[in-house]
């Protein structure tokens, strides 16, 4: 069983990995089978609705290669970011064990541009909940399922592309 206090610094171990741009390590947290959800309607199905990010375990491996191997103008230069973690919980789900974690995030960017570079040099703050599926692999707990569902999903999103 995993404790709300253990959900919580796994949580923030991944938080910094994002922050720190460290998306390698970050793609090593999920299981081989992993689902990585960002709904724009967190109640429709993900295989027919249309989603902001809606990857599998390969899609996840080519969205982070991209990021750190090949040049990506929409993140040059890059975004900083600070995600804050709150609200963990922690329940098992049935039979599997595996743990649901729920919790708040509040990730702030900043992408420095030059003048003229729209959308630029302008903090924002995006706000979510998050929902986790945690899954014990070889005695250390790896991402099974990810769904984030931002606080303004419904509404138009401009360039989310620091988001791996």
């Amino acid at each position: 069983m995993l404790t709300a206090s253990e959900a919580e610094r796994f949580l923030i171990q991944e938080a910094r990995l994002l922050d720190e741009r460290r998306f390698d390590e970050w793609e090593a947290l999920f299981t081989d089978d992993a689902v990585y959800w960002v709904p724009m309607d967190p109640d429709r199905d993900p295989t027919d609705s249309v989603s902001i990010i809606y990857d599998d375990r390969k899609r996840l491996h080519e969205r982070v290669y991209r990021l750190t191997r090949t040049p990506v103008l929409d993140q040059n230069p890059p975004s900083r970011t600070v995600r804050i973690v709150a609200n963990v919980e922690v329940e098992p789900v049935d039979g599997t064990g595996e743990q649901r974690v729920r919790c708040n995030q509040l990730i702030a960017e900043m992408r420095p541009g030059g003048p003229g570079q729209a959308g630029l040099n302008s903090p924002r703050w995006l706000a979510a909940r998050c929902e986790y599926r945690l899954r014990p692999v070889d005695g250390q707990w790896r991402i099974a399922f990810k769904k984030v569902v931002l606080l303004d999903s419904d509404q138009a999103q401009y360039n989310l592309s620091f988001i791996p």
